[in-house]
């Protein structure tokens, strides 16, 4: 299963992470110079948990972010999942 948030569907992106030396051009220095780049990943803030589902009388699991648990808070389960199951995902 993908690292992806079954709400806001954030994944994994990827990026570079950099390594600088030297003295700021402010501090009186040379200046900074990048002496390695490195990849790296930024991974969502994901969460595997358990909502009550009133509507079915039955626990649901998702893997959501942060940001799809406030989502629901905000939206609220049914209206979720209603999207959800519209765009074809099982639940």
């Amino acid at each position: 299963m993908a690292r992806q948030c079954q709400v806001t569907k954030k994944k994994v992106r990827f990026g570079r992470s950099y390594t600088i030396r030297g003295i700021a051009k402010k501090k009186k220095g040379i200046g900074l110079k990048i002496t390695g780049i490195t990849k790296r990943t930024f991974e969502p803030n994901l969460f595997k948990k358990r909502f009550w589902f009133a509507e079915e009388n039955r626990f649901v699991t998702l893997r959501v972010t942060a940001s799809g648990m406030r989502n629901i808070e905000k939206l609220g389960l049914a209206a979720e999942i209603r999207r959800m199951r519209k765009e074809g995902q099982k639940i």
